[in-house]
């Protein structure tokens, strides 16, 4: 419950105009004091990826295009494998009261705003040494905490990091503890805290979330 309601308070974003079914217009301002949070040094590792899930269901909407609209200009916004998208943190689009605008396949009513805490595309490879990993736990649990500071009796815990592959994970360098469940890897606190040597992969993960206790 913790959980849900916390994604959900992230979540919110302000519907201006849903010209027809499967089309959303959203202000850029609701997404950009999301990303104000995370946007400082010690989380600089760390970006929200949003989406559109189904309505009862675990699945994301296939999102067909996506942009950022303001009176003077209109950026494309990049759709990954998985229907999600990032946003610029800039002061400028949001004094331009920017929208971004969507179209989905499917209709707008049957999509729910998704908003997932993940690892940046740059800290995503193939080896991971004891450092890089605590950097990454270290800053998941310093939002989590960060946003506990006012939310406490809401906000659910970190209990280390989960590695999601594109197929079930081959590691070159094993070791003790690893636990592996179809394409993903967790690694909890006390691993984390006894690792001994560096973890190697045929492959890149594709994204890096936090295993968030409820």
């Amino acid at each position: 419950m913790k959980s849900l309601l916390f994604f959900a308070i992230l979540g919110q974003a302000v519907l201006v105009q849903a010209a027809y079914a499967g089309q959303l217009e959203l202000e850029y301002s609701s997404f950009y004091n999301h990303l104000k949070k995370i946007d400082k040094e010690d989380l600089s590792a760390l970006q929200f990826s949003f989406g559109f899930k189904k309505v009862q269901e675990a699945k994301l909407c296939q999102i067909n295009k996506a942009q950022l609209v303001t009176q003077k200009v209109t950026l494309p916004i990049e759709i990954n494998s998985d229907y999600r998208f990032t946003l610029p943190t800039e002061k400028a689009l949001n004094m331009a009261k920017a929208v971004v605008s969507i179209e989905l396949t499917e209709p707008n009513n049957q999509c729910d705003m998704s908003v997932q805490l993940e690892t940046k595309a740059e800290y995503l490879n193939s080896t991971y040494s004891v450092a890089d990993l605590a950097l990454l736990n270290a800053q998941y649990q310093e939002f989590f905490a960060d946003m506990g500071s006012f939310l406490a009796f809401l906000m659910p815990t970190t209990n280390g990091l989960k590695l999601v592959f594109s197929q079930p994970p081959q590691i070159v360098s094993k070791q003790a503890g690893v636990v592996i469940a179809g394409n993903e890897i967790s690694l909890n606190n006390e691993w984390l805290k006894t690792m001994s040597h560096e973890l190697v992969f045929t492959e890149k993960p594709l994204r890096i979330t936090a295993i968030v206790k409820k």
